[in-house]
């Protein structure tokens, strides 16, 4: 009934036009321009700044992660496989934004340097990858790691470290008596060779974030030379430590290695948090 009264209506006022007017000529509409149709997004579990993780990318990965760890949660390897991939897309379009290019050359030399044509066809076939796939998501691997390289390379080799000690024991009893030692005037280093004939205590330089107890490494960066912590409950024991020194110093290889990873963790945390991500699972 709408489309009735509405076409008695415009007819209506075509009357009115032809017959009350009969020298005012009709204006005429212009025709709209139509609109190109919005394509179709592919199926997806997630979109990243505007690029789709496809579902197929995802079952191929999960499929790849699941074969290396069988024993691995089906829940658990999901959430893994989607955050590394999550991570991934936010490495590699930080490095096109950086101007970085993978040229078909050089995609086809890392190509040739996997394997033979015949091993290649093998593994994407074992994964459910095609040669078009598989080179997507090379491409990708190559812009990611080069972004990830940029970012640890530009921590530095020396920073401000604390040359720490520590007594460390496996019941709070027991630290709270190393604790009244210490308050009575007893030397640190004389207890902490007692708990510890070994190593005497000697944790050597350490630099912020490299203790993988928050808390520690919270009590251990509000001292300065000479102090003492209090007592700091970790899943290890019972710590009570002492910086001997504080200022800049060169990190061992494996701090560096430790800043480096938590540089990583930190840049992706950041990126993330200023990205648009849609999960679509």
């Amino acid at each position: 009934m709408r489309f009735y009264l509405t076409l008695l209506l415009a007819l209506g006022l075509s009357a009115c036009a032809s017959f009350g007017t009969p020298n005012t000529p009709t204006p005429t509409i212009p025709t709209a321009t139509p609109q190109p149709p919005t394509p179709t997004p592919p199926p997806s579990v997630a979109m990243v700044n505007g690029e789709y993780i496809t579902i197929s990318e995802f079952e191929a990965e999960l499929n790849r992660y699941k074969t290396a760890f069988p024993n691995i949660e089906d829940s658990q390897a999901r959430q893994i496989v989607l955050d590394d991939l999550i991570a991934q897309y936010l490495l590699a379009q930080a490095a096109r934004e950086e101007n970085f290019e993978v040229t078909e050359a050089d995609l086809q030399s890392r190509i040739d340097a996997l394997g033979s044509p015949e091993a290649i066809s093998q593994w994407q076939s074992a994964f459910g990858y095609d040669d078009a796939s598989f080179r997507i998501i090379l491409k990708r691997s190559i812009e990611a790691a080069w972004m990830r390289d940029k970012i640890i390379a530009d921590v530095p080799n020396s920073i401000e470290q604390i040359h720490l000690r520590q007594i460390l024991t496996y019941n709070e009893a027991d630290a709270q008596l190393v604790l009244q030692n210490l308050n009575a005037g007893q030397d640190f280093d004389e207890l902490a060779a007692i708990y510890d004939p070994i190593t005497k205590g000697e944790l050597g330089w350490v630099p912020q974030g490299y203790l993988l107890d928050a808390q520690a490494d919270e009590a251990v960066f509000a001292l300065q030379a000479g102090e003492i912590s209090g007592i700091v409950s970790t899943e290890a024991g019972f710590h009570i430590f002492k910086a001997i020194e504080r200022g800049e110093h060169e990190l061992t290889p494996d701090a560096l290695l430790t800043m480096q990873e938590l540089a990583l963790k930190n840049w992706l945390v950041e990126k993330r948090e200023n990205s648009n991500i849609v999960l679509m699972q």
